[in-house]
């Protein structure tokens, strides 16, 4: 498990205290790995405090963006199985069994969806951050993923060895992160599961109005980075892909 923090001294303990007592109980063998994202807070002696070696610090010493951060966790990670969490737990982590069927059935990516008639929004964001929300989907799906209708909610499990080859090809570090890891997901043809799930708005977000227009920056560079990707059989063992 891999979870992006910035500044997140108030929101991670809890997130860690809920996580690690569902994984102890539902899990023989797992990791967390938060990526302190260069917090100027006390978010490391958070992930300290947790008392548990299986739950692993990754500090950077600058502030670079979750896409980094998830970046630079995911390719430390070791798991057959590789969920993205947020910090705030807004897709409390008892939802991970919803993800995990749909990796059963084949996916090479189950993403959690705030926009699917079956998704329940118990606490709902403010009417601007949700318009803004439309308008950046709308243009993700125009430009770089088709038919995903939440490219943002941040809880979404990977098959390990896949995520790790995928993740080696991104480039973006800020909110279009999602969506550049989902187009290659399409371009190289591993199937990605779109699967509705409980969701909380929590307080204390860090994107701010002007990271909407940074991210129609970054989702503008998605193509001109992947633009010519060679063939998914020069990228992966068969065996990751389920050949014999």
């Amino acid at each position: 498990m891999v979870i992006p923090a910035y500044n997140e001294e108030q929101r991670l303990p809890q997130t860690l205290k809920a996580v690690t007592a569902y994984l102890a109980a539902t899990c023989e063998d797992w990791e967390v790995l938060v990526v302190d994202d260069g917090s100027a807070d006390a978010t490391a002696r958070s992930v300290h405090a947790a008392g548990d070696d299986r739950v692993q610090l990754i500090r950077w010493p600058v502030n670079r963006g979750k896409g980094h951060a998830v970046r630079v966790g995911i390719l430390a990670s070791h798991g057959a199985r590789v969920l993205m969490c947020d910090a705030d737990n807004a897709t409390p982590i008892e939802q991970l069994h919803v993800l995990q069927a749909a990796l059963d059935r084949g996916a090479s990516a189950a993403i959690g969806s705030r926009a699917l008639p079956e998704s329940e929004l118990e606490v709902r964001q403010s009417a601007f951050r949700e318009t803004c929300g439309r308008i950046g989907n709308a243009l993700i799906q125009a430009f770089a993923v088709p038919g995903i209708q939440d490219t943002q909610c941040g809880f979404k499990l990977y098959d390990g060895p896949r995520a790790r080859l995928v993740f080696q090809l991104a480039r973006i570090d800020g909110w279009c992160s999602d969506a550049e890891v989902l187009h290659l997901f399409h371009r190289l043809g591993l199937e990605v599961a779109e699967v509705p799930v409980r969701w909380f708005d929590r307080d204390g977000s860090k994107l701010r109005p002007s990271g909407y227009l940074s991210g129609l920056a970054e989702l503008a560079r998605i193509r001109r980075y992947h633009h010519a990707l060679p063939p998914l059989h020069q990228l992966i063992q068969p065996s990751l892909l389920g050949a014999p």
